[in-house]
């Protein structure tokens, strides 16, 4: 297949992009290489997927409106996989003009792209803060999800219906993965296991916030990856038994389909920081503090739709992802 990348240089993006470039997918990149984390992660990963001759890479905005077009134009995607976004709850109180651009305005672009070029599938992620205020656990695609508490988580929420929306219109399939705290090797800075292992190992006290009252369904990067290559091949079709007077939010009358990918296993955080303390032979000191503002205190995914359409739910256990990650981490940095 040819198969667009959004993100490529990101957490999710490489690791997706290097497992289709070893089955000898042709790979078009786009990244915009942007300073909300450490560029030269980005450009590390970046190195590692160019090392590849069927990998193309592109540095564009997802918001410029006039390249964006271009990269569709007689492109002959067979799928668009749009990983790129501004990321991370937090950072969305400090600076919500970024979310606007890259999550609604970009996403809009990639919408265009896809009805302009006739794609054939849209895998796009959306995320697990969707959940936001609800508490009826696990959390499955078939709640409702009207009540984000944090504009990335709302931005996420408009992903899914302005695809909703293009489906409905033009029949562009579209496929929308809400992902449950992803991690892994090459890893995120801003991700609770990375700044813990950075802390720990420097000898700083880790911020533990709740009081390290908080749960979280950790998801390792292999699982994530797998679970998206095969719904790569899964191109939604309208659901002949949509109800509208009762309807499913996962599915659609459009061809139009939502999962979640998640451990569904969820992890006392405490517990997780005992895993990690463990991995590095060194004890944290922790800084305990209140909960922060779009901080939710628990997540547990539902994967029954998942596991129904491909036959998978994630495998890698949470000691086992930690150690991945510590070995990785000690490695790259040369700790």
């Amino acid at each position: 297949m040819k198969v667009l990348v959004t993100g490529a240089a990101g957490f999710i993006g490489f690791h997706l992009a290097n497992r289709l470039l070893h089955e000898k997918h042709e790979v078009v990149g786009i990244d915009n290489l942007n300073e909300y984390y450490d560029p030269k992660l980005k450009r590390d990963r970046l190195a590692i997927l160019k090392e590849n001759p069927g990998f193309t890479f592109n540095l564009i905005d997802l918001e410029d409106r006039q390249r964006m077009p271009e990269l569709f134009l007689n492109a002959g995607y067979d799928v668009v996989v749009h990983l790129a976004a501004q990321a991370g709850v937090r950072y969305s109180i400090e600076n919500p003009f970024a979310y606007i651009d890259a999550n609604l305005v970009g996403f809009t672009n990639i919408l265009e792209g896809c009805r302009a070029a006739k794609v054939p599938h849209l895998v796009y992620a959306s995320s697990s803060s969707v959940y936001g205020a609800n508490t009826l656990m696990p959390f499955s695609v078939n709640h409702n999800v009207d009540h984000p508490v944090s504009l990335y988580a709302a931005t996420k929420k408009a992903n899914e219906l302005m695809a909703h929306a293009y489906a409905s219109l033009y029949g562009l399939a579209c496929t929308g993965l809400r992902f449950f705290t992803v991690y892994g090797p090459w890893g995120r800075p801003d991700m609770a296991l990375f700044k813990f292992a950075k802390s720990i190992l420097e000898g700083s006290a880790i911020d533990v916030y709740n009081n390290g009252n908080m749960k979280r369904d950790f998801t390792f990067i292999d699982d994530i990856v797998e679970g998206v290559t095969r719904i790569m091949k899964v191109v939604p079709q309208a659901d002949l038994s949509w109800n509208s007077e009762h309807p499913d939010p996962a599915t659609s009358y459009a061809p139009y389909r939502l999962y979640n990918i998640g451990g569904s296993n969820p992890v006392d955080l405490m517990r997780f920081i005992e895993l990690l303390e463990d991995a590095l032979g060194k004890k944290a000191r922790k800084n305990l503090l209140p909960l922060q503002m779009g901080d939710v205190v628990a997540t547990c995914a539902d994967v029954h739709d998942l596991e129904a359409q491909i036959d998978f739910r994630p495998r890698v256990t949470i000691k086992e992802g930690i150690q991945y990650f510590v070995n990785w981490f000690r490695s790259y940095y040369s700790v």
